[in-house]
């Protein structure tokens, strides 16, 4: 058994986590919708998911990570009303919706490499798993779990017991559609539809023949079919946001069961809370919206966004804002600056003189995936009089491994004007310098960068450089 300690979303409790199959991890995560760029809240739930991959590695596991991509089906109600939120950024642009998926996945797997998270084992789109949606669908219609109305074939929550188990649904205490949507002929509020009829007289730009007639599959049945052919069932961990909890993963959840004959059938949820952005929830509705590219063009390192990630726990809401993102940008700047000073530092550190460090940090990453609490001792080690400089290098590189900062072979950042990646690495170099108080080394260098007509600003929070 391993010592990782996971928040289980399904039974409300901290268990610890055991892989169904010995030695090997199965992880699912909810990807993104791209109709649109992926924005900073929506970052949050990758970066999760990557401490998760993280520290199941690091417990020695091998990890199979499957993440989907929605490309069709997602309409603008969440749930069974209105229009695809593909079809509907095509209509508005003029593009076809591959096109615009293409891109916006691209720049969300772009986003993903800039803050460090690991690549995926499979990255899969709804639209190129039709067959595997409608052979559910058809198992599901076979078992009796189904009917058809006029708009599309419909799960019936009524016929699965557990429905309300997991989110903890008060389902008499709503009303007809209140939840899920007022679908004319829909027998409980609760039923989401599995297959979606073209309606008559328009032509979408994304639609397939089926047992039941031409259409586009249900938002949540792509889950349920891929997760299974690249997973298998039942699987280890599915995460997500919470927003999911209630209707996208509870409607996974019934149709998965139902369809497979499975209990669980996900051992472990993880589920990421929102960032706070000006006191609401940042969401592509709302219109306040920043994305990565926002935070480089004001001069931000991507890594430090990974470090503002690192500062809040993933199961709390954390506050976004540009203050912050200074004070994180700062706080990684003080990081990799002390990275740096002891990279080349020569010899092995003594295990007993790392040891109590090590288990004080793998005891936070085991709690939870407790980032902030690793991230101090990360900070103690960096700082600590009492440890030598080749103990400092091993625990700070091992860390990393988790943290995912690049401490390895990452500079720190400098305020510039213009900016130059060389001027940039000899700025942190004389920085790196003056820490080990070399000082004939840190002139050297201040005088080399004079002679080129930079000036360099000592400042608390870090070296600031400018021409002339």
């Amino acid at each position: 058994m391993t010592e990782l300690v996971l928040y289980n979303t399904r039974t409300r409790t901290k268990e610890r986590f055991e892989p169904i199959e010995p030695g090997h991890a199965r992880v699912y995560s909810c990807g993104p919708t791209v109709y649109a760029p992926q924005h900073l809240g929506n970052l949050r739930a990758y970066l999760m998911a990557d401490l998760l991959r993280r520290a199941l590695e690091a417990e020695g596991l091998r990890v199979t990570h499957v993440v989907n991509i929605t490309d069709v089906g997602h309409l603008v109600s969440d749930a069974d009303t209105g229009e695809d939120k593909l079809e509907k950024a095509a209509a508005a642009s003029g593009r076809s919706a591959s096109e615009i998926a293409d891109e916006y996945t691209e720049q969300w797997r772009r986003d993903l490499r800039r803050v460090n998270c690991l690549e995926a084992t499979v990255y899969c789109k709804a639209t190129e798993h039709i067959a595997e949606q409608i052979a559910l669908a058809r198992t599901l219609e076979a078992k009796g779990y189904t009917y058809r109305i006029d708009d599309g074939i419909y799960f019936d929550t009524s016929k699965f017991p557990r429905y309300a188990e997991f989110a903890h649904l008060d389902l008499g205490g709503q009303e007809a559609g209140a939840r899920i949507g007022d679908v004319p002929g829909k027998r409980h509020g609760a039923d989401f539809a599995l297959w979606k009829f073209a309606p008559p007289g328009v032509k979408r730009q994304q639609e397939w023949d089926s047992p039941w007639g031409r259409g586009f599959p249900g938002w949540h049945l792509e889950c349920s079919a891929m997760s299974t052919k690249y997973l298998g069932a039942p699987f280890d961990v599915h995460t997500g946001g919470v927003d999911h909890v209630a209707v996208h993963h509870t409607n996974e959840i019934a149709q998965s069961e139902c369809a497979l004959d499975i209990h669980p059938w996900v051992r472990f949820w993880l589920h990421n809370e929102f960032y706070d952005f000006g006191g609401e929830k940042m969401s592509k509705s709302k219109g306040n919206l920043l994305v990565l590219e926002d935070l480089v063009d004001r001069g931000f390192d991507p890594l430090a966004f990974r470090f503002f990630f690192l500062q809040g726990h993933y199961r709390q809401q954390q506050s976004f804002t540009l203050e912050a993102m200074e004070a994180a940008a700062t706080g990684h700047r003080r990081l990799l600056s002390a990275a740096l000073e002891v990279r080349g530092a020569p010899g092995e550190a003594a295990p007993d003189e790392i040891a109590v460090h090590r288990e004080r940090f793998c005891q936070a990453v085991r709690d939870d995936l407790n980032a902030p609490r690793a991230l101090a001792v990360a900070f103690e080690v960096a700082r600590s009089a009492d440890l030598g400089r080749a103990a400092r290098r091993a625990l700070l590189l091992e860390f990393d491994r988790f943290l995912g900062l690049d401490l390895a072979t990452a500079l720190p950042r400098v305020a510039a004007s213009g900016g130059d990646p060389r001027i940039d690495a000899l700025v942190a170099e004389r920085e790196a310098a003056r820490k080990r108080r070399d000082f004939a080394d840190a002139d050297r260098i201040r005088d080399l960068l004079a002679g080129e007509g930079i000036a360099i600003e000592d400042t608390p929070a870090g070296p600031r450089w400018r021409r002339g």
